[in-house]
């Protein structure tokens, strides 16, 4: 929890909500939001007052920074989709539907874990998958290490770096 005006607290999920609004509302009308039972993305054109939203499960800080993470991947075409257009099969996988899963969250992982440490927050690659097949949990840490370093030597997208910088302000103001 953290302290704001008045001395009301704020979960850190709460933070991240405040955080990604500070940083993108205003230019990209897309706003963060909590409590979904689970992730997803709706666009604005699904959108009653015409505001994209990013669902995250819960109130958990780390769903809120993975699925920011896809956001922030995203391309415009990608983003007037529900879901980004992707396909998704959820938990209970069988063996070639998780190594399908696998492949396409190395990238979406690498930069959660960016956006934990500018964060502050332990990041822990998920194989999302607890009924199914889980995969080589070893390979899939390595690919996933493998996509960090090359965001790092390549660049981050744009999105992306604006929003670690983002985090690493709102940490400093934290420490103060």
């Amino acid at each position: 929890m953290s302290e704001i005006g008045g001395g009301a607290r704020m979960s850190q999920s709460e933070l991240l909500e405040k955080v990604f609004h500070q940083c993108f509302f205003a230019r990209e009308l897309t706003r963060l939001q909590g409590e979904a039972a689970e992730p997803y993305y709706q666009p604005w054109s699904q959108s009653a007052d015409g505001i994209a939203v990013v669902w995250y499960r819960a109130d958990y800080e780390a769903s809120a920074l993975h699925e920011i993470a896809h956001w922030c991947i995203a391309g415009r075409a990608r983003r007037r989709l529900m879901d980004y257009g992707y396909w998704y099969e959820g938990d209970g996988r069988d063996q070639a539907a998780q190594r399908r899963f696998l492949q396409v969250e190395a990238r979406p992982q690498a930069l959660e874990s960016l956006f934990h440490q500018a964060w502050g927050s332990t990041f822990h690659c998920s194989l999302d998958n607890l009924n199914g097949d889980h995969g080589d949990e070893q390979a899939f840490a390595k690919a996933v290490s493998q996509e960090r370093q090359a965001l790092l030597n390549h660049g981050l997208p744009p999105r992306a770096a604006r929003f670690i910088q983002a985090l690493r302000n709102r940490r400093q103001q934290e420490e103060c």
